[in-house]
This record gives C-alpha cells, structure tokens and sequence, in this order.
C-alpha cells in the first residue's frame, strides 16, 4: 500500500501549506481561490463524464443510479449528518470544503483504479500520479477552507485501503465494465460539488452517495443470472 500511503501523506502536506498561506490572505483572495476551486471541480466532473460516457454498456444506468441513490440519500439524510459532524470540530463552511476534498480525493478514477493496479499488479503509477495532483488540489482548498481539510487524507487512506484489500480478495469481480460506470457517476458528483462552490443552485451531493453502489449491485446481479 506505498501508493496509498504517498497519496494520503501529500494531502497532509498540502493541508498544511495551504492552511500556513491562509493565514495572511486577504478576504477576497480566498473567494477567488474558492471559485476557481469551484469552477475546477466542475471541469474534471464533466472531463470524468465526457471520457466514460462513450464507454458505457448501459447509458441509463447512471440516471437510474443517481435517483435511487439520491433517494436512498436523501431517506437518511446525508448531507445534513455530515454537516452536523464537521460543525462538531469546527465553525464556517469547512463542510462544504470537506465534501468537495473527499468527492475530488475518493471518486476520481485514479483513486479507484489505482489501488486495484497496486493491489493486482504491483504498480504504483496511478497513485503516484494521483498524489501530486491531490497535494496541489489540498493546498488550494485549505488555503480556502482551513487545516480542516487534514480530514480528507484519512477518509482518503480507508477508501483506498479498502479497494486494497477488496481488490486482492474480489480480482475477479472488479471489471472495467464496473469502473466505468461507477467513473460515470463519479463525474456528476465531482460536477455537482463545484456548482455547490460556485453558488449555482443547492445541491446536496452527499445525499447522491449511495449511488456509487448501484452499478455495483447491478452488475453482481447480472452476472449471478
């Protein structure tokens, strides 16, 4: 798990750097920097979508996924339980940056695939890749949200030692077929939470969660019949 534990170690990093900047940055630069984090976060979603769509085998799989995940989510309520916790450790909008670290850090398909190619194939690449780009992306957003966003690396650390470990008792189970459409969801998520940045509309992207398992089971089914 070196690969994991280099990604997790640059989002600790960045944290930190990025938390030192904030310190002596004025108001209105931290609004510039949060709106470029939106508007970023609303690219690479629509860069997931627009790279997995074509691949799909089940283009209405991800419409499915998403209402019964966002119902499932919105059943037990999500969003506002996250709130709740973070608001538990700390004042101001370091939920809203703490959502979007996890759904940038997690559900990117480098997070997905790479612990699967470290866990079957020995190779680091994709974590390594990854790493960089989440400590450049760590400092950004705490130098907008505060040390705070230090949380993410550990959620970062159980969801891709949990691939790990999945990966190397499920090889079988876990296809490109799988990936590509949970990359597809992925992608909104990612898309929803930089429009929650910017202000557009008040979408509640943890609620939507519970649709990532979807394809999941719709796939373990499909191959059990």
């Amino acid at each position: 798990m070196i690969g994991t534990i280099v990604n997790t170690a640059t989002i600790l990093a960045g944290s930190l750097v990025g938390s030192v900047f904030r310190k002596g940055m004025k108001e209105s630069s931290q609004t510039v920097l949060m709106q470029a984090m939106g508007l970023a976060a609303a690219a690479l979603g629509i860069n997931g979508i627009a790279s997995y769509m074509p691949e799909s085998q089940y283009p209405v799989l991800f419409i499915v996924s998403l209402a019964v995940g966002g119902l499932i989510g919105q059943q037990l309520d999500l969003e506002q339980r996250f709130k709740e916790a973070v608001a538990r450790f700390s004042k101001g909008n370091l939920a809203e940056g703490l959502s979007t670290a996890i759904l940038l850090f997690c559900v990117g398909t480098m997070s997905i695939l790479g612990p699967i190619e470290s866990a079957l194939r020995g190779n680091h690449t994709y974590l390594f890749t990854n790493a960089i780009l989440d400590g450049v992306t760590s400092i950004v957003l705490a130098s907008t949200f505060g040390m705070g966003i230090m949380i993410s690396a550990v959620v970062l650390f159980c969801w891709q030692g949990a691939l790990y470990l999945a990966a190397s008792a499920l090889a079988g189970f876990i296809t490109p077929e799988l990936l590509t459409e949970t990359s597809i969801i992925g992608g909104v998520l990612i898309f929803c939470s930089g429009l929650s940045i910017l202000g557009v509309g008040n979408i509640k992207t943890m609620n939507l969660l519970p649709a990532l398992l979807v394809p999941v089971i719709f796939i373990a089914v499909r191959s059990a019949l």
